[in-house]
């Protein structure tokens, strides 16, 4: 058990990180000192010193604040850092060789696990827009919540929402085994795609980690597991699983998806009950089955089905993920944060059916070299699917390179006449808008540094 009565502040190495982020917010807002190193300013990182927090952006112990600094006092103090912060970083390096109280993220949140009802989404996709959609259904209705979401919710602003509810929800990560730390009421498993091999060698082993987590489940609890996925999962005594999708044998399935002008109408049929002609604002198919899931969680909750019906007319969607910038007749633009194949395979789908018959020029940024290495036919397959591809090299993120691995592993098995190689910062003076129909900016690096400078150039030159 963590202590947490005798801490005036904590400190974030790797603060400016989604997941980081909330939880230094959160305890912001509990009133504790805090600050935190990140390499690069970000939108985030202003956000938290809006917010009161210190954020310094230079590995450098010196410029680290008194409280922290001060060796002497150092059990006034918490250290909270990511496994994505280099093992040699200085500043890590001086809590650590200082004996100063260090967590890693995970164990703080599967601490806050413990003393909350926690509903826990786990998955290798969709696990950010589920969790989200959780989170909003309670907090539009008299349920309520509290959540670490990890993106930035648009409904709300911030990736961290604050409520009086004994529930809290919580993206589970997986990423080195960050979920079997957390102790949920409740959990949900979208997919079990392969990923994350840097971490677990194969599928087989992932999978088992993911069965791990759900053996975490508090006993009486419940679990709810995308129906395409459910042969794969072990369901642990003292659990009831129910399923999710859009397969009519699905416990909680939706079903007479029509897609109208600007908006989808749809049924979910639950083990108890039918909940007909649900409004739904936002684009793709794939993401009425996440609310599928969502769905089941709100009403195990106790939210009302009409609560839940105008929850989902209100939904809005995350940052970075379908996050639809521009949408006027001839132009469309479109970020998001997919960057695993199958991801990307249905990023691009929902595109293809929302703006069916139109033009698509995407760029991609592939996510770390491992990544690449192991999924390079899959990234160029999908890729072909667009009508002009543009491809970035690796944003290495945690990683160092891998000899032999970059975006030319993945070019070179493209099959597109079209397609082209670019690097990212000749995107905004290159990009010929005029040609522009629907554009995709698509991964999960540094692009999103370019969504601002693309909308603008969109919006001046063809939004006169």
């Amino acid at each position: 058990m963590i202590e947490f009565k005798n801490i005036e502040g904590i400190y974030f190495v790797g603060i400016g990180g989604i997941g980081m982020s909330a939880l230094a917010l959160y305890f912001a807002k509990g009133g504790y000192s805090i600050a935190g190193y990140d390499r690069s300013e970000s939108r985030i990182t202003l956000s938290l010193i809006e917010d009161g927090c210190t954020v310094s952006y230079k590995d450098d112990v010196t410029l680290l604040p008194d409280l922290f600094r001060n060796v002497s006092g150092k059990a006034k103090v918490l250290i909270v850092y990511t496994p994505a912060i280099p093992s040699e970083s200085n500043i890590l390096s001086f809590f650590r060789s200082n004996g100063y109280q260090l967590y890693k993220r995970s164990e703080i949140l599967g601490e806050i696990s413990t003393h909350t009802d926690t509903l826990a989404v786990a998955g290798t996709h969709g696990k950010t827009t589920v969790s989200t959609m959780i989170a909003h259904l309670l907090k539009q209705s008299e349920i309520d919540c509290s959540a670490f979401l990890g993106g930035i919710s648009k409904n709300y602003d911030s990736n961290l929402l604050l409520g009086e509810s004994r529930y809290t929800v919580m993206e589970a990560d997986e990423f080195d085994r960050s979920f079997h730390r957390l102790r949920p009421l409740m959990a949900v498993i979208t997919a079990l795609d392969a990923d994350h091999l840097d971490i677990y060698g194969d599928q087989k082993t992932m999978v088992e980690a993911y069965n791990v987590f759900a053996g975490k489940i508090r006993h009486g609890g419940r679990l709810v597991v995308n129906s395409k996925i459910r042969s794969e999962i072990t369901v642990p005594a003292g659990v009831s699983c129910f399923t999710y999708g859009l397969d009519t044998n699905a416990d909680y399935h939706s079903f007479n998806i029509e897609h109208c002008k600007d908006y989808y109408k749809f049924n979910v049929r639950t083990p108890d009950t039918l909940i007909e002609d649900l409004h739904f604002a936002f684009p793709g198919i794939i993401n009425i089955e996440n609310f599928t899931a969502a769905i089941a969680i709100a009403l195990m909750c106790g939210v009302t089905e009409q609560e839940i019906r105008k929850a989902v007319l209100l939904f809005q969607g995350v940052r970075r993920r379908f996050d639809i910038r521009i949408n006027i007749p001839g132009l469309a633009y479109i970020d998001d944060y997919a960057h695993h194949p199958e991801e990307i395979n249905a990023c691009i789908r929902s595109v293809k059916e929302y703006f069916k018959g139109r033009k698509i020029t995407g760029i991609f940024q592939p996510h770390l070299f491992s990544r690449t290495r192991d999924n390079a036919e899959g990234f160029a397959a999908i890729l072909d699917e667009l009508d002009e591809p543009i491809l970035l090299p690796i944003y290495p993120a945690r990683e160092k390179p891998i000899e032999g691995v970059t975006s030319e592993m993945i070019f070179t098995k493209m099959k597109s006449a079209k397609k082209r190689f670019m690097n990212k910062a000749e995107i905004p003076g290159k990009l010929d808008v005029s040609k522009i129909d629907v554009l995709l900016t698509i991964g999960a690096g540094d692009i999103d540094s370019l969504v601002g400078p693309i909308e603008e150039k969109l919006r001046k030159e063809r939004m006169k």
